[in-house]
């Protein structure tokens, strides 16, 4: 008669409860009891009633109370015994039986698990950039606006992260949505806050600067890339990205001139170093050189930086900084008409290349679709949308009130401003500061000397017409 009561199949009741969460170290496995099978149950009962009663281990002392026994709560904690259906693993045949909505969905699931890591580090750093800018001016030092801006902080936060901890591969998704299609649609997104006779009057004032700037850069840096003997692809590679449109430029470009992927990646190494640094100096810059003027400040911003992402992360800086959000718009509209430049300026490039390195039959021509990117075609419809929703008294027709279309507005211009952080927080995170050596000195100093000159003919320019292109600009209106 066991000390637990009347025996059932071997074992009592109570030692098949109490037995089913012990393990046995003699043995060397785990022992699961379990009431669904009688037979695999009274086997189990049977090496558990040996256990407890000294007969497979000598060493483990045996008692009629199993309270004593100091190895009964051993794995108490372990979550022996249970069940095999609680298993998150999928089987092999749970995944063939998936089809239809589930297998889309299923789909859905696994492709938010690779870029939430990301995305979330890119957001909680935009967070904590509003925070600390807020922190600093309203509580540190008790300034009416605080003296650093929330994107700068991002950046700053992203380039410690990367540098110093390092970023682990499972981010790497996260950051790619966050440079490739978040920004993307902050750019586009700005568009609602100009209307179309708003994008014109700025676009027809900044392009005499701009044809003059793209020109500038295309000579000097291919009169600089001859003087460090770089090759003629890299040299163009970093012309074509600092006259347009910076990395998308490049990118471009590459296939058609048949450049390798290492020249590809130094051009955009280069093109990368210096645009950061220029997003952000520049805005500093462009309130001491032109006196807090935003037009004037945004056509700087908008010619003299290199990339698209820069020059809208340099523009929302200076609209922080200097309480100036119309810079942000002059700016984005300035470096869009640069861009549409790629039209001309990326084959051009590529004929001059390809005249006197290849064969006809080795020219590569470029699609057209690939010449204008889509953020600026999403750019100019919020722009219409604008336009048609401030025609007339009632807006949309009649859709909207005029407070819900002003809402609209501004909960877009906001989002915008979010992803563009969120974008520049991605920025931080992506630039690996070790990797610069790698770059040699050649290219960095044609990036430099390039970037140098843009920016000084570009303030040169405008300093000179600034007042009559923001008169040319309003009368456009």
């Amino acid at each position: 008669m066991s000390p637990f009561g009347r025996q059932s199949n071997g074992c009592s009741l109570n030692e098949r409860i109490w037995f089913g969460v012990v393990r046995s170290r003699a043995w060397g496995r785990s022992v699961k009891i379990g009431c669904r099978d009688s037979l695999r149950a009274r086997a189990r009962c049977t090496v558990a009633c040996l256990w407890h009663h000294g007969s497979v281990s000598n060493q483990i002392p045996s008692s009629s109370n199993p309270y004593s026994n100091p190895e009964l709560f051993r794995y108490a904690g372990s979550m022996e015994g249970v069940p095999d259906f609680l298993d998150l693993a999928e089987t092999p045949a749970e995944r063939a039986a998936r089809d239809g909505w589930r297998a889309t969905g299923h789909r859905w699931l696994e492709e938010i698990g690779k870029i939430a890591p990301g995305l979330l580090l890119a957001f909680v750093l935009a967070l904590l950039g509003r925070w600390v800018s807020s922190w600093l001016g309203d509580g540190a030092l008790g300034f009416e606006k605080s003296p650093v801006s929330p994107i700068l902080i991002a950046i700053v936060g992203g380039l410690l992260i990367r540098n110093t901890v390092g970023l682990p591969t499972v981010y790497e998704s996260g950051l790619q949505l966050c440079l490739k299609k978040i920004l993307r649609i902050g750019v586009a997104l700005l568009g609602i806050r100009l209307s179309l006779s708003g994008v014109g009057g700025i676009g027809l004032a900044a392009l005499p600067i701009i044809v003059v700037c793209i020109a500038a850069a295309l000579i000097v840096v291919g009169a600089v890339s001859r003087a460090l003997s770089l090759p003629g692809r890299l040299g163009i590679l970093v012309a074509v990205g600092t006259a347009i449109c910076g990395n998308t430029a490049i990118v471009a470009t590459g296939p058609v001139i048949n450049a390798s992927e290492d020249e590809v990646a130094y051009a955009v190494g280069t093109i990368t170093v210096f645009g950061l640094l220029a997003l952000v100096i520049h805005p500093f810059v462009a309130h001491a050189i032109f006196g807090g003027d935003s037009f004037q400040a945004g056509l700087f911003l908008g010619t003299a930086i290199h990339d698209t992402a820069q020059v809208a992360g340099a523009g929302l800086l200076y609209g922080q900084q200097f309480a100036a959000p119309e810079v942000l718009d002059v700016a984005t509209v300035t470096k869009l008409v640069r861009n549409i430049f790629m039209i001309l300026v990326i084959p051009l490039m590529a004929l001059v290349y390809q005249r006197g390195e290849t064969s006809q039959s080795e020219r590569t021509k470029i699609p057209f679709r690939e010449l204008i990117p889509i953020f600026v075609l999403g750019f100019i419809g919020m722009a219409c949308l604008r336009s048609l929703g401030d025609m007339g008294s009632a807006p949309l027709g009649g859709l909207l009130s005029a407070s819900s279309w002003q809402s609209v507005i501004e909960s877009a211009s906001g989002l915008s401003a979010w992803c563009l952080t969120v974008a520049m927080a991605s920025v931080g995170l992506g630039t690996q500061v070790s990797r610069l050596r790698g770059l040699g000195f050649r290219p960095l100093a044609a990036g430099l000397v390039a970037a140098l000159v843009v920016g000084i003919i570009s303030a040169g320019l405008i300093l000179a017409l600034g007042p009559r292109l923001e008169a040319l600009a309003h009368f456009n209106l």
